[in-house]
């Protein structure tokens, strides 16, 4: 559902634009309306999440210490200094990087657009700022702008390109970085404020999200996190969509931006909150969600590259997280933490390909599918697009009889991946029996299409 305070801050966006320079560099581009805006990232369903930086060399282990939690946190979880951890960026030569190979990983395992993390918390920066020294092509013997990089191999490969950059910064003064040993003091202590951060948001933070914005062309999604602490305020959110709008109108930008999030849940508390879509985290709401939403989720259990964390997700369990989500009427951001040289790890190509495998058979009932309109049934999820319903299967029926939700008046059933098995049916009072084949099609998830009457 539309907000009247996204209508507004379009408005506000477009008489700002007038009275700047950038207005010239839109004159050939249309001011979408917020649902053409939002229009290609509802179709899309699914994407990558990529968590890399210097951290990345780390592994999330520092002698026998193993940080806890994600290993993208290993200066704050391994208690580095700053000056310890600053080795690491100069360290950082992933010379086995190849923009248009992680691209097309992407595109076969069915994902329509990347976010990659611009800048962490750690503070070390992924392309050629000219805010700071930081960076990847000034401390870095890569000396290689991987957003650059990224950015163009996306539009030549036709996928969505996004950035995530960290409100939170540990390496910069008038940020963080002088709160050691505790750097993230501030997310369970809101008592713990910084009188410089203010500095820090308008000389720093500001102007390298224009550059993110004014370098790379088209941005099409702009992910925020590091909300949490007490210096960033609601009044600082809500300027910076503003702000953001100003520099690219069409781009979506997530709720972290500004203060309202519920915790891990992602979505707003009551309230005038800046944002397009809610941000659940490493987990998925238990029913659907009347806004824009879009749940991000590790293989395993860390966002960084750390060879330690070895529990990982199924491609079977992957898959069906996707259809879980797509049947509330979210998106799956699907995090990938390559290593310091710049390759995926063979864990996750081995899912992606999975994935791709599937989403190619089944399309049809995931990209512009919304969510499903009736009651979740206990042998899967449902989805719907165009008068067609879909019935994803995750338990296949011993038996071979499917039961389908009564409200649903089945006209012809087929297996989508294999549309030339004949599935008869008959009517109950409880609703239609699906006669399915004694074998399961995909054993991750098999989709059903119903046509309706």
């Amino acid at each position: 559902m539309k907000t009247l305070r996204k209508s507004i801050v379009a408005i506000i966006a477009f008489f700002a634009l007038a009275n700047t320079g950038h207005s010239q560099n839109l004159s050939n581009k249309k001011i979408l309306s917020d649902d053409e805006r939002m229009e290609w990232w509802r179709d899309a369903k699914f994407g990558m999440f990529i968590h890399w930086g210097a951290y990345s060399i780390i592994g999330g282990e520092r002698g026998e210490q193993i940080a806890g939690g994600g290993a993208e946190w290993a200066m704050d979880k391994l208690d580095y200094t700053i000056e310890e951890y600053e080795k690491f960026p100069k360290m950082f030569n992933p010379e086995l990087f190849n923009a248009d190979d992680w691209v097309k990983m992407a595109k076969d395992a069915g994902m329509k657009y990347i976010v990659i993390t611009t800048k962490h918390h750690d503070g070390f920066c992924l392309w050629d700022s000219a805010v700071t020294n930081y960076d990847i092509m000034d401390t870095a013997p890569f000396k290689r702008d991987i957003i650059k990089e990224l950015a163009e191999a996306s539009k030549k490969q036709g996928i969505k390109f996004g950035v995530y950059h960290s409100i939170v910064d540990w390496h910069h003064p008038q940020a963080q970085g002088n709160l050691f040993p505790n750097y993230n003091a501030g997310q369970k202590d809101q008592t713990v404020v910084n009188p410089e951060f203010p500095k820090y948001y308008k000389n720093y933070l500001k102007p390298q999200v224009k550059e993110l914005l004014t370098k790379y062309g088209d941005i099409d999604v702009v992910w925020f996190d590091g909300d949490w602490i007490a210096d960033y305020t609601t009044e600082m959110g809500k300027e910076m969509y503003s702000f953001i709008r100003e520099l690219q109108p069409n781009t979506i930008i997530n709720n972290r931006v500004d203060k309202g999030r519920k915790g891990m849940e992602g979505m707003d508390r009551e309230g005038n909150f800046a944002g397009d879509f809610g941000t659940p985290e490493q987990e998925i709401p238990a029913t659907g969600i009347d806004e824009d939403w879009e749940s991000c989720m590790t293989m395993n259990g860390t966002w960084g590259y750390k060879p330690d964390d070895t529990k990982w997700k199924s491609s079977e369990d992957l898959i069906q997280k996707l259809v879980d989500i797509v049947s509330k009427g979210g998106n799956f951001l699907l995090n990938i933490g390559p290593d310091g040289y710049g390759r995926f790890p063979a864990q996750s190509i081995r899912r992606l390909k999975a994935m791709g495998e599937w989403t190619n058979d089944n399309a049809e009932a995931i990209y512009g599918a919304t969510a499903s309109p009736y009651d979740m049934p206990q042998w899967g999820r449902y989805t719907k697009k165009d008068g067609v319903v879909y019935a994803h299967v995750f338990n296949w029926p011993k038996d071979g009889n499917l039961m389908i939700n009564k409200d649903i008046k089945v006209k012809k059933a087929s297996i989508l991946a294999a549309p030339q098995t004949n599935i008869s049916s008959s009517k109950t009072p409880q609703g239609t029996v699906l006669q399915l084949p004694q074998e399961a099609p995909d054993k991750s998830v098999s989709v059903i299409k119903l046509e309706v009457q």
